[in-house]
């Protein structure tokens, strides 16, 4: 992988990461067309430190309205951070009882099955982009309502966060912030609960990515390939994934306040079609 190839995925993630248009098939999609393999451990390292680079972006963005929000008295932080723990364990509950069920179906129950496996299969990833394109027009055309983030609401978003977990192409803002909208959350709450979950939840995948790059490095040790040398592309679009996320959060916050919130619902379709071409 070459410098040039980096600073298209790092582009396109920073880009589509944070508009509710599923940055992981956008990457997976140019990673073909480019003749990568998204399958492989390195590939998805890179992906999941790219979406590292758009967490910071996010932490940036968002620090003063989440301050003022989750952190303007204790109160108001006890009450928010029990949401962001219900939502994230409704995410593992879901989540992981998908990935079970997947690894039954789909692999006969092998152990050696890994979600990861899944990635490279562009009619899934066509339906998950079709599915949150679905669920992004349809909540775009409730009216617009003013609630905050309740208990209940926390664990149905953070059930349908659970869903997107297997399936690339299943926008994870996408499906969040259309839950919230649905449930009569604003939109401004419905985005600022969806990226906090983000945050929360992106480190652990980042470990679980870590080791499996770990265990990939073991078994290409041998043909002289150092872990350097599958880590260094991971952290340069981690950098360059966090310049261009900054410069996609003002464009989805306009969008989703000025009422277009359906045209990612759109462009979600054509692109389900696209890929489909592609694969």
């Amino acid at each position: 992988m070459n410098i040039l190839q980096i600073f298209i995925l790092a582009v396109i993630q920073g880009a589509a990461e944070l508009l509710p248009v599923s940055s992981s098939a956008h990457v997976i999609a140019a990673e073909k067309l480019m003749g990568l393999d998204p399958t492989a451990p390195q590939m998805t390292l890179l992906l999941v430190m790219l979406h590292t680079g758009t967490m910071f972006a996010v932490i940036v963005y968002f620090w003063r309205s989440w301050w003022a929000t989750y952190f303007g008295s204790v109160k108001a932080f006890r009450v928010n951070a029990l949401h962001v723990v219900v939502a994230t364990a409704a995410t593992g509950v879901v989540g992981l009882a998908l990935l079970q069920a997947l690894k039954h179906i789909v692999a006969g129950g092998d152990p050696a099955f890994e979600v990861e496996h899944l990635f490279g299969n562009a009619k899934l990833m066509a339906v998950a982009l079709a599915a949150a394109g679905v669920l992004i027009i349809a909540s775009s055309r409730l009216t617009a309502r003013h609630g905050e983030v309740s208990l209940r609401s926390a664990a149905w978003i953070g059930a349908v966060q659970g869903l997107c977990v297997p399936f690339r192409g299943f926008s994870r803002s996408g499906a969040t912030i259309s839950t919230g909208l649905a449930l009569g959350v604003a939109r401004r709450r419905s985005e600022e609960f969806s990226f906090a979950l983000a945050v929360v939840l992106t480190p652990a995948v980042i470990v679980k990515e870590a080791y499996r790059l770990y265990n990939a490095h073991s078994l290409v040790a041998a043909g002289g390939t150092g872990l350097w040398q599958l880590a260094w592309p991971s952290l340069v679009g981690m950098g360059l994934s966090f310049v261009a996320g900054l410069l996609a959060l003002r464009w989805l916050s306009n969008w989703l306040e000025q009422g277009r919130w359906h045209f990612f619902g759109t462009y979600c379709l054509i692109a389900s079609l696209v890929v489909l071409w592609i694969g």
